[in-house]
Formats: C-alpha cells, sequence, structure tokens
C-alpha cells in the first residue's frame, strides 16, 4: 500500500528552515555582498536646503529690533531681578569703550537683528551662517567635534536634522488668512544647540544673558507666493538671567544674490529717550 504524504510541509518544518537561513545570513563573512556604503555627510543628507542669501523681514517687535529702546525697558523678556538690574546699569558708551560693542550681536540676540544672512557650507559636515550687520560667523557642527576652550560671542554649536518643530502660517502674516497648503511645506528642520557663550544682550538696550546661556534653534524653510522663506525660532535658557526660556520666531526671505549684502562691524547705538533717559 502506498503512503500519501501531505501537500504542504508542517509548520515546524517551515520554521526549522528559516531559522536555518537567518543563522546561515548571520554566517556570512564580514566582506559578503560587497563593503558597507560610507556614512552620508551632513551635506548629503540635508532634510532641506538652507544656503543662499536672506534678508530680515521685522514683521514683529519693530521697537525692539529695528531702533534702540530705551535703558530698563524689558517689554515681553522674562528678565529676574538679577537680570532687571544689569538691565538697567546698561551703558552703551561704556560698552563701545571697553571693546564691547558686539554685546548685541551674540549668537543669542543676533537673529532679532535687522539684518542679511549669508548660509553657505564651509565643508561637508560644518555649515556656515555670516551676517552683515555685526559682520559675525557662526559655524554649526554635525557630528563630532571638540568645543574650544574660550568662550566667544557666536560660541559652540552643535547641528542636526530633524523634523519641523513650530513655525508660522505666512500667508495669514502676510494678510488675507488662510490660503490652503503652502506650494512647498517644509520637510525637515535644521536643530543648533549653542553653548559656550560669552555674555551678551537679548536686545541692543543691553538686556542680558549670562556665559551659562544655552541656545536652542530650529531652522524651517518654506515656500510661498514663488518665494522661499526662512524661520528661525530661538530658544534662550539661563538659570541666571531669566525667569523661563526666552522664546522667538524670526522670519527672513531669500534674496537672488549677493548685490545687497553690505557687511558692516559691530556698533552700539543711541537709545530712545525715557525710561530712566
Amino acid at each position: 500500500m502506498r503512503r500519501r504524504f501531505p501537500l504542504r510541509p508542517p509548520a515546524a518544518a517551515l520554521s526549522l528552515v528559516v531559522l536555518m537561513m537567518c543563522v546561515s545570513a548571520d554566517a556570512q563573512p564580514p566582506g559578503f555582498g560587497g563593503p558597507p556604503a560610507p556614512p552620508r555627510s551632513a551635506r548629503e543628507s540635508a532634510q532641506v536646503d538652507l544656503t543662499g542669501y536672506w534678508v530680515a523681514l521685522v514683521t514683529e517687535d519693530w521697537l525692539w529690533r529695528m531702533v534702540t529702546a530705551p535703558r530698563g525697558d524689558v517689554t515681553s523678556v522674562p528678565l529676574n531681578p538679577a537680570g532687571r538690574r544689569v538691565a538697567a546699569e546698561w551703558d552703551p558708551e561704556r560698552d563701545a569703550a571697553s571693546g564691547e560693542a558686539c554685546r548685541p550681536f551674540g549668537a543669542a540676540g543676533l537673529m532679532r537683528q535687522p539684518l542679511r544672512l549669508h548660509i553657505s557650507w564651509h565643508d561637508d559636515n560644518t555649515l556656515k551662517i555670516e551676517t552683515d550687520a555685526g559682520q559675525q560667523t557662526r559655524l554649526f557642527h554635525f557630528g563630532d567635534a571638540t568645543p574650544p576652550s574660550e568662550k566667544t560671542w557666536q560660541g559652540f554649536t552643535v547641528a542636526e536634522w530633524t523634523r519641523p518643530v513650530g513655525g508660522f502660517d505666512l500667508r495669514a502674516l502676510m494678510g488675507g488668512g488662510a490660503r490652503g497648503p503652502a506650494e512647498n511645506p517644509p520637510k525637515g528642520s535644521l536643530k543648533a544647540v549653542t553653548t559656550h557663550l560669552r555674555a551678551g544682550y537679548l536686545r541692543k538696550n543691553g538686556l542680558p544673558y549670562s556665559e551659562n546661556a544655552e541656545l536652542t534653534e530650529y531652522f524651517s524653510r518654506v515656500s510661498a507666493f514663488g518665494n522661499d522663506y526662512l524661520t528661525v525660532l530661538s530658544i534662550v535658557h539661563d538659570p541666571t538671567y531669566l525667569n523661563t526660556d526666552f522664546v522667538t520666531s524670526s522670519h527672513f526671505k531669500r534674496e537672488p544674490d549677493d548685490s545687497n549684502w553690505n557687511p558692516s562691524p559691530c556698533r552700539t547705538a543711541p537709545p530712545l529717550a525715557g525710561n530712566g533717559e
């Protein structure tokens, strides 16, 4: 009598075959299938292109950004009592005489200045941001990098690509309310964390941040109305002079070329009259 075999192998047999295949794959020599691909650089893996020339759109806080507010005006900045005392002692002439005219151009206050940015790649893993006002240069390091021993106006920045954080409805900002999705909504953001800062000013009228401050920023780009726009969400954490984090969102528009680029050194500006002047 002939024996009949099942048309399908038992489940146990299938499991044994799969297990043997996995073991066989794990046992392959290191070079099997070709060498591993080299890690991609920050430039190659960029989720958004931030390079080019950008001009600040001063659409909020005009009084505190376009001109120098009076001494002691701390409107909307969460300074603690120690920070208010320092702000009340601000003397722009003293800053200029002591070689500290760049205090308002340190990283924690720089992006709120009415300025232009030039963003480019310094190398494949370092993004460079230059400003015309104050002639400052920021370097954003991706991956491993060693911070300098000396604290500087722009500090030491570690960057990574991440998902968009915060942002704004540009069409509502420009008037007319929401009008559907932007042409190219942001696909990613650059996150930058800056430490090793030299003490500086959050605003030009001497509102301080200390050398203990940490600055976290998210750079996002969006296209609308045929233009490219850049949003910089900034979070300043400073237990020395702030009651809570100081959060701002600054906006920039891409320019076609460098024809408006006009670098100028750090300068102190006289404050408006009032509030102790």
